[in-house]
């Protein structure tokens, strides 16, 4: 939406009294600013309600939440605009106390092109992840392990080719179309670390390469890597592509350690023993985006108070151990973190129902909270409805955790959302 239409949507729902008018398909969306206005008009001067935020990194709720981002000394141009959390829409299903968004893997071939495709025979070569020199800086010897078993090729641009070994057959720049092409006739798709969460693996095993993903140990997060300094999370990535790690999975993605010799050669060894077939995620072709912006139109309503989606049908409670996050159980147990159902998760008697016994209780404005510590049976509530966190690991209670189940290819939707 261009700036000026955009300014025209929020300012006819400034007043609360617009709210009752306003349909479902008209919500605003925006990319991430850094700075907190929105061509002259401030975000608390407009309905937060109605506004989407295109997010690409994620936001979690200690960001977002003002006062509590102040309070811990999070100092990011980003966050602290006070939504609802969920009215942040991600590039992956990485953030659960966002929306997954998504988009479409590309295609770029015409009709012509699709016959000949399929006609295309694969060669014993593979495709490295990085069109920048930089990106293969001490690379050289997990790449020679690859190039013992397979021709390597590359798409680097730029002058500077210092860091790419001889060996390597680099193609420069290319076409969508022509990229296409080479991917069909490739078998593995090589990751080097860098660039995070990229829609290039999509598109690589889209076409029948497997991925070779790097495994990140120790994680890494704004802890420990710059890049992610200043941006609005705290989350750790385990891999290059955590999304192809947890949710593709082998055959068609192999997380491995570069620095074990033998776990990358077994890996090359055992992708070249197959026959990988091409997979496209649902939830990344065109319709199965349009089946989750569909039930986010439908369904997510910031405006109106408590809208009862997903279905409470959905909801299975899992308690986390002390130092673990509601992602990570939720995840543990093949499941989504579902922060809309914090709330029924918010009071004694919600407890009694999965036998957790309340004997006393208290509210804080925390993101570790709820919680309840086993050895006292003291349980600790949300006190602040934006603090709802599925991040959040308290280091010696056990949080009270809503999963839900989902719809394999489509994380955003769990089964009974349709």
């Amino acid at each position: 939406m261009y700036s000026n239409q955009l300014m025209k949507v929020l300012k006819e729902v400034r007043h609360e009294c617009a709210l009752s008018r306003i349909r479902p398909s008209q919500s605003a969306q925006t990319a991430v600013p850094n700075h907190h206005s929105l061509g002259g008009l401030s975000i608390a001067e407009v309905s937060g309600c109605m506004l989407r935020v295109l997010d690409s990194f994620g936001t979690e709720p200690e960001f977002n939440h003002a006062n509590y981002a102040q309070s811990k000394g999070h100092k990011t141009p980003w966050g602290k605009w006070n939504l609802n959390p969920q009215q942040f829409y991600t590039m992956f299903p990485h953030t659960p106390d966002n929306s997954f968004l998504g988009f479409v893997v590309e295609q770029h071939l015409n009709s012509s092109d699709i016959h000949h495709i399929n006609e295309i025979k694969r060669q014993n070569q593979s495709l490295v992840y990085g069109k920048v020199d930089n990106f293969w800086k001490n690379k050289k010897l997990y790449l020679d392990i690859i190039h013992t078993y397979m021709e390597v090729h590359a798409t680097v641009y730029g002058s500077s080719t210092k860091n790419i070994p001889s060996y390597v057959k680099n193609h420069g720049i290319l076409s969508g179309r022509d990229l296409q092409f080479l991917l069909r006739e490739t078998k593995l798709f090589v990751g080097l670390g860098f660039p995070y969460e990229g829609p290039a693996p999509l598109e690589a095993i889209a076409n029948g390469c497997a991925f070779l993903n790097p495994k990140f140990n120790p994680p890494k997060s704004s802890k420990n890597t710059d890049f992610f300094i200043g941006k609005p999370t705290l989350r750790e990535l385990t891999s290059q592509h955590p999304y192809a790690e947890v949710f593709i999975g082998r055959p068609h993605v192999w997380t491995v350690d570069l620095d074990n010799q033998e776990e990358v050669e077994d890996a090359v060894k055992a992708i070249l023993s197959q026959k990988i077939e091409p997979y496209m995620p649902y939830e990344f072709t065109c319709e199965g985006m349009l089946q989750r912006i569909n039930a986010f139109i439908e369904k997510q309503d910031f405006c109106h108070g408590q809208v009862m989606w997903p279905p409470l049908s959905a909801l299975q409670v899992k308690l986390a151990e002390p130092g673990q996050s509601c992602k990570q159980v939720c995840q543990e147990n093949q499941l989504i973190c579902e922060p809309s159902f914090f709330q029924h998760l918010n009071k004694d008697k919600d407890m009694l129902k999965y036998e957790v016994i309340c004997q006393s209780s208290e509210l804080a404005k925390d993101i570790l909270v709820p919680s309840f510590d086993p050895k006292s049976k003291h349980c600790v509530f949300q006190g602040d409805l934006l603090l709802f966190s599925c991040a959040g690991a308290h280091p010696r209670h056990r949080r009270i955790c809503p999963c839900r189940d989902f719809i394999k290819g489509q994380v955003a939707l769990c089964k009974d959302c349709l």
